[in-house]
C-alpha cells in the first residue's frame, strides 16, 4: 500500500511503514514537508497493521539537513515550529516502535527528527549536528531531547557550539543504537526491525507506553507508574497469558496482538 505526497514518498508493507523525506539533495524540511511528515505518522498510527515505523531520506548525502531556513524568520516561525513540534508529539504517542535510518547529513531540525525517534541505526558516513546557534537560531526540540539522551554536559557542547559529530561518536555518546557501513544499513535495519515485528504488538505499544510515561519522573513514582501499567493493563492481555504459557510449554508465542 502506498500514498503519494509532495515532499515524503509513504510506503507500507509487511508490518512496516516507511516514511522516506523526498527533497533532494539535502532533504531539507519546509513547513509543507513537515505536515505532510505528520500526515504520513497519523496514517502510520492508524493502520492496525504496522508494526514498526521507520523514517529514513533519499538519497545518501543526507537524511536531512534541518528545516528550510526561509521559515526561521518571524513571519513564519510560528507556524514552522508548531507544525515540527507535533511530529515530536506524534513520535512520542504513536504507539509503535520508531526507527531513524540515517544516511548522509543530520543537521537542525534532521538531527532532532532522528532524535525523537526511539532508535538511530546510522551509516559510518552519517554525520549529527546542531549548528543553529551559528545562524543566531536555537534548536529548540534539542534543547528538551539531547540532555535526555546523551547528557546535560554533552548536550551543551552540541547545541552551543553547533559542532557537528560523526557517527562513531554519535554512537559513543549514546545518541545512535548501531553504526554499520553503507552496504549494511539495509540489513542491519531489517534485522532491527524482525526483532520488534516479532514480539507482541500490544505488550510492546505497551512497554513502549511504560518508558515514555516514565522517563521523566523520580524513581518511586517511576516504578509505581510501571507497576499500575503492569498490572491493570499488560497482565490483562491475552499475549501476556500466551507469552508465559508458551515458555512453559517450550513453544513459539503465537501472538493475536491483543
Amino acid at each position: 500500500m502506498s500514498q503519494t505526497f509532495k515532499n515524503i514518498i509513504y510506503e507500507s508493507a509487511e508490518g512496516v511503514a516507511k516514511i522516506t523525506i523526498n527533497r533532494p539533495p539535502l532533504n531539507v524540511l519546509n513547513i509543507e514537508a513537515l505536515m505532510e511528515l505528520n500526515m504520513a505518522l497519523e496514517k502510520a498510527r492508524d493502520d492496525t497493521d504496522v508494526r514498526v515505523i521507520v523514517i529514513t531520506g533519499v538519497g545518501d548525502r543526507a537524511f536531512s539537513a534541518g528545516l528550510d531556513i526561509k521559515d526561521h524568520f518571524p513571519e513564519r516561525i510560528d507556524t514552522a515550529l508548531n507544525t515540527f513540534n507535533r511530529v515530536f508529539h506524534l513520535l512520542a504517542s504513536v504507539d509503535k516502535p520508531t526507527l531513524a535510518v540515517v544516511q548522509g547529513f543530520a543537521l537542525g531540525g534532521g538531527c532532532e527528527l532522528a532524535s525523537g525517534c526511539d532508535m538511530i541505526i546510522a551509516s559510518d558516513k552519517a554525520q549529527f549536528g546542531q549548528p543553529e546557534i551559528s545562524v543566531g537560531a536555537m534548536p529548540s526540540v534539542a534543547t528538551v531531547l539531547l540532555p535526555r539522551l546523551v547528557g546535560r554536559k554533552k548536550a551543551f557542547e552540541l547545541i552551543l557550539t553547533g559542532d557537528v559529530i560523526d557517527a562513531a561518536e554519535a554512537k559513543r555518546i549514546g545518541l545512535v543504537n548501531h553504526v554499520v557501513s553503507p552496504e549494511k544499513l539495509e540489513e542491519a535495519s531489517k534485522e532491527l526491525i524482525d526483532k520488534l515485528k516479532d514480539k507482541s504488538p500490544v505488550v510492546v505499544k505497551l512497554t513502549r507506553m511504560a518508558l515514555y510515561q516514565t522517563i521523566d519522573l523520580d524513581f518511586k513514582n517511576a516504578l509505581d507508574s510501571v507497576t499500575d501499567i503492569y498490572l491493570n493493563l499488560l497482565i490483562r492481555t491475552e499475549d501476556a497469558v500466551e507469552g508465559l504459557k508458551a515458555f512453559l510449554e517450550k513453544r513459539k508465542p503465537q501472538w493475536k496482538g491483543k
